[in-house]
């Protein structure tokens, strides 16, 4: 590809380019351009968030340009405040070096790691001096930070703002000095941490990066972002079944979001089925074989179907758990497979009607079960099931 045929590849998908001309002008140098994807290890796991980030870094190294991933060992002891109502709780060093491991690990399920360098941002804050900081400090003041919205509506509010806060656009533009990034990538929440790295390149004497944004994946809720706080989630490392069943509990209105949005990069660049339901056993399958394989996508299809739609649970793939008291109070039994968070949830769902045990319907909240040495199948709701016996 030329220049701007690549320019119009990389931009498909974006939510905004600071700027196309600019990108344009280093794709017609021919060299390969250094492209920045940072990540905080806030949580053990990356979700199909991440991934749609990733994917236009693969885009890129594609093309023949080198990805510098940045995993913010040094950022995630203050917590990106981007989006936050109030102060993140920080992670103990210990916390982000585990964290970290798993990232490491996952993007390589997206990205090629021979088009790759990690860098870990303590690399160059463990050596900070103070007098390091305020230089840093100086390069931005208060009422540029204040310009954020999710800075403005807290100061507004009256809700605190830490220093520790104010440092981490400064902190994760300067990563974008120490790797000299040609382009920087991110969730269009991140436009501003973005533009700092700008600012900071231009201090620096450095040709200011090119910011490209991508929007934002919405939860398996239909509401939030995606993430592992909110326990809105598809993990890259979960099991199809997993994956499967998260998938299909999505709305329609969440799925019509999620398809343009994953797109081609999960062969998905053809209309979708007419009806709802197989549009989303389509998405699911998409989402296994990008991340497992053909054979277990159609596996975690066929069981699906075993379970919610031809009810022949005996032949489901089911978690087995072993129970040890016996006879065991039928709201405590709910609580400890977790099919109710609480007794007073446990009660609701047994005088709805929602709770089997081997299809018989319990409707007792006060039995005690006796459990036999074979598997009998507990049902409650419409979508959990598990295996249960004493041990």
């Amino acid at each position: 590809m030329n220049a701007q045929e690549q320019l119009n590849l990389l931009i498909q998908g974006t939510n905004q380019v600071i700027s196309a001309d600019s990108l344009l002008e280093k794709l017609k140098t021919g060299r390969t351009l250094r492209i920045k994807l940072g990540f905080d290890p806030s949580s053990p796991d990356l979700h199909l968030g991440h991934a749609v980030v990733l994917d236009k870094v693969a885009q890129f190294q594609k093309l023949g340009h080198h990805a510098v991933i940045i995993i913010g060992d040094y950022t995630a002891r203050i917590g990106d405040p981007t989006g936050r109502s109030k102060t993140r709780p920080p992670l103990t060093p210990e916390q982000v070096k585990e964290n970290a491991k798993t990232y490491t690990e996952q993007v390589f399920k997206i990205i090629d790691k021979t088009k790759t360098e990690v860098r870990f941002n303590g690399e160059w804050f463990d050596e900070f001096r103070y007098a390091d900081v305020l230089r840093l400090n100086s390069l931005i003041t208060v009422s540029q930070l204040l310009e954020r919205e999710d800075f403005k509506k807290r100061y507004t509010e009256g809700t605190s703002i830490t220093l520790t806060e104010f440092q981490y656009p400064l902190m994760q533009g300067y990563d974008s000095v120490m790797i000299q990034s040609d382009v920087e990538l991110g969730g269009n929440d991140q436009l501003f941490n973005n533009l700092v790295g700008r600012d900071l390149q231009r201090a620096s004497d450095q040709e200011p990066q090119v910011v490209m944004v991508l929007p934002i994946l919405v939860g398996t809720d239909g509401i939030k972002k995606m993430g592992k706080s909110l326990q809105n989630y598809i993990g890259l490392t979960e099991s199809p079944s997993e994956m499967f069943g998260k998938t299909m509990s999505i709305s329609d209105e969440t799925m019509s979001l999620w398809r343009p949005m994953l797109g081609i990069h999960y062969g998905l660049d053809h209309p979708a089925p007419d009806h709802p339901m197989e549009a989303k056993k389509e998405l699911a399958m998409a989402i296994i074989r990008r991340f497992h394989s053909a054979e277990a996508a159609q596996q975690a299809r066929e069981d699906f179907e075993t379970k919610f739609s031809k009810k022949d649970l005996s032949q489901a793939d089911l978690e087995e758990k072993i129970i040890s008291e016996n006879p065991i109070w039928i709201v405590k039994l709910l609580q400890e497979v977790g099919a109710a968070p609480s007794g007073a949830e446990a009660r609701r769902l047994i005088q709805a009607g929602a709770v089997t045990l081997d299809g018989e319907k319990i409707t007792d909240s006060k039995v005690n079960l006796t459990l036999g040495s074979t598997s009998q199948i507990l049902k409650s709701g419409k979508k959990f099931f598990v295996k249960i016996k004493s041990s």
